[in-house]
């Protein structure tokens, strides 16, 4: 996400995503944590800022002028607010039962608080919902909503090893047998720099074992 307000650029690809969705009369959903935060924050700005917006669309010379009318949700949000945990639960075909499971936040979720309204903030329960929803047992451990370095770990490889390390020991001290977490680059950084104590997947990977999506489907 751009921080600099006169920075346009890096914010149109977020806009004809925000407008393809409004001219199609759908609210915009993403699997990524961080797609989600840019696009989020970027429909934020056309929303309520009026210098960005009016640059935005004096630059894409837009039939019609977009002013933030885009619903941006997340798909633990769709599973949380318009599908419900307890629809969720009766579609599961193998629940997870026994399985004890570290939900891991990172940063691009919560924060901003009042930008992303997504969760508390410091002790979010989106994740753990999920995963008691698919029958398993969700582990709190003391990192879950601390950084893995994000993007650093392609310059300072030994800083994002180290905050990658310190989370995988964390969930694995408090007793989780594997991570899940909402993001790309937190997966790519926990398996590739993490201690390698416990292995860590992508949240829908259980969502789909769990709904019975057939083993080929998977690989």
């Amino acid at each position: 996400y751009p921080m600099a307000r006169d920075e346009v650029a890096t914010r149109l690809s977020s806009v004809r995503a925000l407008v393809q969705a409004k001219d199609d009369d759908r609210p915009l959903v993403t699997l990524c944590s961080a797609c989600h935060h840019v696009i989020k924050r970027v429909n934020g700005d056309m929303k309520n800022d009026l210098d960005i917006r009016t640059k935005v669309n004096n630059y894409l010379q837009l039939e019609t002028p977009y002013a933030g009318e885009t619903e941006v949700l997340h798909y633990l949000e769709v599973l949380r607010d318009k599908i419900g945990w307890n629809a969720v639960k009766a579609a599961v075909k193998k629940p997870l039962t026994g399985r004890k499971i570290g939900a891991y936040y990172g940063c691009l979720l919560l924060r901003p608080s009042r930008e992303m309204g997504f969760d508390d903030p410091e002790n979010p329960t989106i994740l753990e919902d999920f995963i008691r929803a698919l029958g398993a047992e969700p582990v709190y451990y003391a990192l879950r909503n601390e950084c893995c370095g994000g993007y650093i770990s392609l310059k300072e490889k030994e800083m994002s090893g180290r905050m990658s390390c310190n989370i995988v020991d964390s969930a694995a001290g408090a007793g989780a047998e594997m991570l899940i977490t909402a993001c790309p680059l937190c997966m790519y950084n926990l398996n590739k720099s993490g201690s390698g104590k416990i292995p860590v997947y992508y949240f829908t990977e259980l969502l789909a074992e769990a709904l019975g999506v057939k083993e080929e489907a998977l690989k």
